[in-house]
């Protein structure tokens, strides 16, 4: 028991989040609730050196979860310990330990990776000496030397991603928490993000995501945790949990024995 919360980074106990949802969103979700439990009760662990997944349908709860536990938004019972650091009382501790990153960020098209590494860095109160050496060796093993004076604006999209995901680690943090990694994407760019989070984890990071797409989490992660409804319903390493078959099959085991319904 005591190794298992020394390896312990990351851990959410009870997580719950109610949306109040407009008349407009009523009507997209066809729904006349007025309120939505986007994550309900929801705990899990991940462990230091590993990728941890978030499997789940889209609006099944990945995307609020893994917000509340970057102190993007606050849970409304509940908490979670990045670290040992936890997200409801020392907010500021956990920042500092985690790299939130989402396929979604955007940089502003004017300034340059050198810039924008810089300026981070400064963010997060990174010494200059220190900023240099990280950016040194980051920018040569992601190949981002030789566009670092290049305008983000000009960059190829492959470009872009290296860079957004640089700088989400310009403060080596512990923890990387990363929504939907490889969504959007083509197929290029996506392999560019996934060989990052190899590289990540051979570093020696710890690595949280969220996503939908089955062969992603087969790939990289070392354990999943299978979210519907905003509820845990299934965990554990990918061999235990598929009993050698595939995620694909054993998830739909899952919804259809929660849903009773057939996709």
């Amino acid at each position: 028991m005591a190794d298992f919360f020394e390896n312990e980074i990351v851990r959410a106990e009870g997580l719950k989040k109610t949306f109040s949802l407009s008349r407009k969103q009523q009507k997209l979700e066809k729904t006349t609730v007025s309120r939505k439990v986007a994550v309900d009760g929801l705990s899990f662990s991940a462990y230091r050196g590993e990728i941890y997944g978030l499997l789940g349908p889209n609006g099944a709860g990945k995307t609020t979860t893994l917000r509340i536990l970057s102190t993007l938004i606050k849970a409304d019972e509940g908490d979670a310990f990045i670290a040992g650091r936890s997200v409801k009382k020392e907010p500021g501790k956990v920042r500092d330990a985690i790299g939130f990153m989402t396929s979604e960020l955007k940089l502003e098209k004017f300034f340059t990776p050198d810039y924008l590494f810089d300026f981070f860095g400064a963010m997060h109160g990174v010494p200059k000496q220190t900023l240099e050496k990280r950016k040194k060796e980051l920018f040569g093993r992601f190949g981002i030397d030789r566009f670092q004076g290049v305008r983000v604006g000009d960059l190829s999209t492959g470009m872009l991603q290296k860079v957004s995901l640089v700088v989400a680690i310009v403060h080596d943090p512990e923890v990387v928490i990363f929504d939907e990694p490889t969504n959007g994407l083509d197929v290029l760019t996506a392999k560019v993000v996934t060989d990052f989070l190899l590289e990540l984890k051979s570093m020696g990071k710890s690595i949280l995501l969220s996503t939908h797409i089955f062969s992603l989490v087969e790939k990289l992660c070392d354990r999943v945790g299978v979210i519907i409804d905003g509820k845990m319903v299934a965990e554990g390493d990918l061999n235990a949990l598929c009993g050698g078959g595939s995620l694909e099959d054993k998830f739909f085991e899952i919804y259809h024995g929660i849903k009773g319904e057939v996709v």
